[in-house]
């Protein structure tokens, strides 16, 4: 798949995630645009439409990525947005992105639970963004 010319934002707060997961998109052949929460997202979207969104669920507030999401798919519904988080791991609490509802609830095409292992990661974004 041809993954030239695509871009991708990532979004979180965790620097280490952030910069490892950049610098393997990269790899990849991605064009990756690094946002470190929810402000530095928004203005990222104010000037760029990435191809595919990869963000945290939990930033400067504990619901951000759901603020966020629902931004994105305001601007651009057509975007894909990978919703990443270890909430159930902190907190008890699971979400998903298994069904329309879910979807609908959460403004998030997939939701996967950190830690996310790279392979997994990839193959979702070609599958939503190529």
């Amino acid at each position: 798949m041809n993954t030239k010319n695509k871009t991708v934002l990532l979004v979180d707060d965790d620097a280490d995630f952030l910069y490892q997961t950049e610098l393997r998109l990269k790899q990849e052949g991605y064009t990756v645009i690094t946002a470190d929460g929810e402000e530095a997202a928004e203005t990222v979207l104010q000037e760029t439409r990435p191809d595919i969104a990869v963000i945290d669920l939990m930033m400067e507030r504990m619901d951000g990525g759901f603020t966020l999401a629902y931004h994105i798919k305001k601007i651009d519904n057509n975007i894909p947005v990978v919703m990443i988080s270890g909430v159930t791991g902190e907190t008890g609490i699971s979400f998903d992105a298994a069904t329309d509802e879910e979807r609908n609830w959460v403004k998030a095409d997939v939701f996967m639970a950190k830690p996310v292992r790279f392979e997994q990661l990839i193959r979702t974004i070609k599958k939503l963004a190529g």
